[in-house]
Order: C-alpha cells, then sequence, then structure tokens
C-alpha cells in the first residue's frame, strides 16, 4: 500500500508531519493493506491565515484494488483532529465495503 501526503499552499508540509501522518494512516489501514493499491492524504487550510472553528480539512482517498476509489473528508480545529477524524470515517466505509464484498 503507497500512501502519499499533499498539502495546500496554507499547510507548512514539512517531513516530520508527512512521516507522522504516514505512519498513523499506516498502523491505522494495516488490516487492508493487502486490498489497497494507494492511499492519498490532502491536508487544507480552508481560512488561510484566519483563525475558525473547523477550518482545517483532510482528505482521504483510498484506492481499493480492482475497485472504484472512495474518499472521505473530515473537517476540525486542527490538521491532527481532522486526520483522524477521516481516518476513523475511511475505516468504518472499507470495513463495510470489504465486508460486503466478504460476505458474498
Amino acid at each position: 500500500m503507497q500512501i502519499e501526503v499533499s498539502t495546500d499552499h496554507n499547510v507548512d508540509g514539512n517531513d516530520e508531519l508527512i512521516r507522522r501522518l504516514k505512519a498513523e494512516v499506516h498502523d491505522d489501514l494495516t488490516r487492508f493493506s493487502d486490498r489497497l493499491t494507494r492511499v492519498e492524504v490532502h491536508l487544507g487550510d480552508e481560512n488561510a491565515a484566519k483563525s475558525g472553528a473547523a477550518d482545517k480539512r483532510c482528505t482521504l482517498e483510498a484506492r481499493p484494488a480492482g475497485q472504484p476509489p472512495v474518499a472521505v473528508t473530515n473537517h476540525a480545529a486542527t490538521l491532527d483532529e481532522a486526520c483522524r477524524g477521516a481516518l476513523h470515517k475511511l475505516e468504518n466505509l472499507l470495513e463495510r465495503r470489504f465486508g460486503r464484498l466478504d460476505n458474498r
């Protein structure tokens, strides 16, 4: 499973942030790793320098082998919270999708 991280121009995509996110995505989705070819993490700050309640965005796009890609988005006050929420949503979505396929 390949993991790619991209940021918009309002987010500092430093090496530490990218390394940490890749490790977190890998750890949380490791049980699906044989079924996923790639996971893309897209980070954004929708208000740029302005503050806001939920202006940080994390979109995760997973590409299951032989199936159409799926994506989830989560907004939160911090990038870490946005990513944790998006990972939780993606885990639930993949569990439902692969569970249905396995039950056929």
